[in-house]
């Protein structure tokens, strides 16, 4: 049985058992103290109650005794919690979590295959791929949803999306939650930048006042309260820039109080401003944001920033970055006559498995019939013109000679000897001639006139054609005459004559 020591209070917690000496609960948690007094109730009588309540008397041995795995934790529960209680458990979890900031399905695919419990959406690296244009705000809320429910489909792991500014005032808040919720996000990032916004780390950023801010955060809550979800709300500041750290501190203390479960202060300038933004309001889980290539941030590892006291980081660029450079690098090689270098190439068997192609075929073998399709008679007209050329080659005959089928009127005459009502024509013939917009030959064929039945799976252009009507104008007329002379909607000329 594996505990764990939640660091701030002194609720300890375990998949399966709950119970607390006080009566404060944690911030992200979502049980109630009447649930968790019933599980006190049945646990209290065990050996494994004694033996916790003889360590309990010490945290930290509790803690050392104990260990939790996150990782283990999440995968058995992916079937059975959502996102946001996936993305709450790893919240509560010891330790600082990585989550690289993905754009698209393919690129979170590759986050979830690499081990990575969690990860972003970010805005910027969706406004360069879906748009290729910056993170100014011209992208829409229509535009991230779509994106961001591809995103979540792809994966199990949890995704924060990026909100932005909520795209308006509190009442758009308020939309951008729940349609956030419906795309399957476990977590969305409110920030508080006027419209049109501005990247982080960049100029020109401009916020909205405090109070309508703190707005924004509560009409996030009350949106998640209205769907019935406990999506996690992370509290952005874009302050720090804008006005002053000493007011992106007001400004987090106000979202905790508002009801945020994540504080994140953008653009932090020092270790030092870092650290005194992890020591308000201690028990909400802290985001840090380590933009790559030089920001305003300082670059920590993952070890430094769980000893200032971070419990999530963010990789706004990395993923984004190395597919511009190597895309880059790709369309240098190929247009000086090269490919690129097979040690940034993955084989082409690499890309199947990655993609999924082995998974698919093994499940597309659940479905198979006893006939493959390839194996059955097909009505497209390049069907029948490779197995008349087939035939053309057994009999010797060149490829260049015209392809011709003639069908014998003698099998589709009745029980009784009789032609049906066409007796009048049946003598008569139909020549059905296709040639391509290259001039050349595709098919010639010969049918009884009388015989209209299945024409159009010979010629599926025929299709919607009134032959029947043109027979019996053309029926009393001696010698040959030509029926019809059009173009199909891939270029090849369809002729038919009554011959």
């Amino acid at each position: 049985m594996k505990l764990s020591l939640l660091k701030h209070d002194s609720v300890i917690s375990s998949p399966s058992i709950h119970f607390s000496q006080s009566h404060q609960t944690h911030p992200l948690s979502s049980s109630s103290s009447s649930s968790s007094s019933a599980r006190i109730s049945n646990f209290q009588t065990s050996p494994s109650f004694q033996r916790l309540v003889s360590l309990s008397t010490n945290k930290r041995s509790v803690k050392k005794v104990f260990s939790f795995n996150p990782k283990s934790s999440l995968g058995e529960r992916k079937n059975s919690d959502s996102p946001s209680q996936s993305l709450r458990r790893l919240l509560e979890s010891p330790g600082i979590h990585q989550g690289p900031a993905c754009y698209d399905a393919l690129s979170a695919k590759l986050v979830e295959k690499s081990g990575f419990d969690f990860c972003f959406m970010s805005g910027f690296s969706v406004s360069a791929a879906r748009l290729g244009l910056p993170d100014v705000g011209l992208i829409s809320y229509g535009e991230m949803v779509d994106q961001g429910r591809q995103i979540t489909e792809a994966v199990s792991i949890p995704v924060i999306g990026d909100g932005d500014n909520g795209y308006g005032n509190a009442m758009n808040v308020k939309r951008t939650v729940k349609g956030f919720i419906k795309a399957g996000f476990a977590g969305v990032i409110l920030e508080d930048q006027v419209s049109p916004k501005a990247c982080g780390h960049t100029r020109g950023r401009k916020v909205v006042s405090r109070e309508e801010a703190v707005m924004r955060i509560k009409a996030a809550i009350d949106a998640r309260k209205e769907s019935g979800s406990d999506i996690v709300i992370v509290a952005r500041t874009d302050s720090r820039q804008a006005i002053s750290f000493e007011e992106s501190l007001l400004r987090s203390r106000a979202f905790a109080d508002a009801g945020a479960d994540v504080l994140f202060i953008d653009a932090l300038a020092s270790r030092e401003e870092m650290k005194e933004f992890c020591e308000i309001s201690p028990l909400l889980p802290k985001m840090a944001n380590m933009l790559e290539g030089g920001g305003k941030t300082p670059i920590l590892n993952p070890s430094e920033l769980e000893q200032i006291g971070f419990k999530i980081v963010s990789y706004p660029l990395s993923l984004i970055g190395v597919s511009v450079r190597a895309m880059q690098d790709a369309l240098t090689a190929i247009k000086g006559g090269r490919l690129p270098p097979p040690g940034s190439l993955p084989s082409f068997e690499e890309l199947k498995e990655t993609l999924g192609f082995n998974a698919y075929y093994e499940e597309e073998k659940v479905y198979a019939t006893s006939q493959p399709l390839s194996q059955r008679a097909s009505s497209n007209v390049y069907s029948i013109q490779q197995r008349n050329q087939d035939d053309t080659e057994q009999r010797g005959q060149s490829q260049l000679d015209p392809v011709v089928e003639v069908i014998t009127p003698e099998v589709y005459y009745g029980a009784d000897g009789s032609k049906g009502p066409f007796s009048g024509i049946w003598s008569r013939t139909l020549r059905v001639k296709v040639t391509g917009r290259d001039g050349t030959e595709k098919l010639e064929v010969r049918i009884p006139a009388g015989f209209l039945e299945g024409i159009t799976n010979i010629v599926p252009a025929l299709g919607g054609v009134n032959i029947k009507s043109l027979l019996d104008d053309a029926a009393e007329e001696p010698g040959g005459k030509k029926l019809l002379d059009f173009n199909d909607t891939m270029g090849d000329r369809i002729q038919v004559f009554l011959e």
